[in-house]
């Protein structure tokens, strides 16, 4: 890809990109990986080869890729493991892994390196992490959220990301990785969060899901053989303008890979649409109504007690 000339020139995509750093696969590749000062080794599933990535090797690999925004080597923990000491210890080596990946940093000036909050459900190692990280602001671009998404109760969740986001500066983007349900971006982008990354969009469309602004669309029952709409009347997309939902149904029902694609395409511009509707609700002033009226359409009979006290927390009442 380097002798391509990078990422942006093999792929001729002349706009933002992000890499991450491999740290996530430490959880979802924890039974093949082994974690130490030194690095993560990582056994292949395949063969069974050894393989050793260091926070050295993960900026070597990024500058190279050449995105705009790299991710720092983090030791991620499951936001469900129950040992206070492996949070702790995880704390402050993604303190020290970060501050070998700047040492390790060969294009500072192209590339923008963010290092990760991290610290688990706990309040005392939040802080110990954010204060560490931000002794080194002069150095750092903008911030990540980690350790979330991965089957924490929703209050812990939004506690975490209002305790960051109060701590992190302002002018500089406070990115919360994992997050893709609209609803969760919603909240917290209320609490002062800018940027998210998840597979969701892409993967509940292989399953047959459409995201709309009344929440989803299940495309494979039986409700939509017949259906003549497209999936959003309201939607601009060029598959709501070709398409009808029973066709799409018959797509998905007989497992072909074209109806994946469509949902895909579709669900990336909803939350493409989603995020420029926040942008222009908070340049317009108009933010606290936007997530009324989102809120209301999502859930016509109130919404959930987390989203009511996540949202009272950012000065917004339902």
């Amino acid at each position: 890809v380097d002798e391509f000339g990078g990422l942006h020139a093999f792929s001729r995509w002349d706009r933002a990109m992000l890499t991450d750093s491999g740290g996530f696969q430490m959880v979802s590749l924890l039974h093949l990986a082994d974690i130490t000062e030194e690095g993560v080794s990582f056994q292949s599933p395949s063969n069974g080869q050894s393989m050793m990535l260091t926070p050295e090797h993960s900026m070597k690999i990024q500058n190279k890729l050449g995105a705009d925004i790299m991710m720092a080597l983090d030791d991620v923990v499951s936001s469900v493991n129950p040992s206070y000491e492996r949070f702790e210890e995880a704390t402050h080596r993604t303190t020290r892994w970060f501050d070998r990946c700047l040492q390790a940093h060969e294009r500072p000036h192209d590339q923008n390196l963010f290092p990760i909050v991290q610290g688990g459900l706990d309040y005392g190692l939040r802080q110990l992490s954010l204060k560490q990280l931000m002794e080194r602001d002069d150095r750092i671009p903008g911030y990540a959220i980690g350790g979330l998404a991965g089957g924490e109760d929703k209050e812990s969740f939004w506690n975490v990301v209002h305790w960051c986001t109060q701590a992190l500066p302002e002018n500089k983007p406070r990115y919360v990785m994992g997050i893709g349900y609209p609803v969760d971006i919603v909240v917290c982008s209320a609490l002062g969060a800018d940027m998210y990354d998840c597979v969701y969009p892409t993967r509940t469309a292989r399953f047959g899901t459409a995201l709309v602004p009344d929440g989803v669309l299940r495309l494979h029952l039986a409700s939509n053989e017949n259906d003549q709409r497209p999936i959003d009347p309201d939607c601009t997309c060029m598959v709501c303008k070709r398409y009808k939902r029973s066709y799409l149904h018959r797509l998905v029902n007989r497992g072909d890979s074209l109806g994946a694609i469509l949902l895909s395409y579709h669900n990336v511009h909803y939350m493409m649409n989603l995020m420029r509707s926040i942008r222009e609700s908070i340049i317009d002033q108009r933010f606290p109504e936007f997530v009324r009226h989102f809120m209301q359409r999502h859930y016509p009979d109130g919404p959930p007690e987390w989203v009511v006290c996540a949202l009272k927390a950012a000065e917004i009442e339902l």
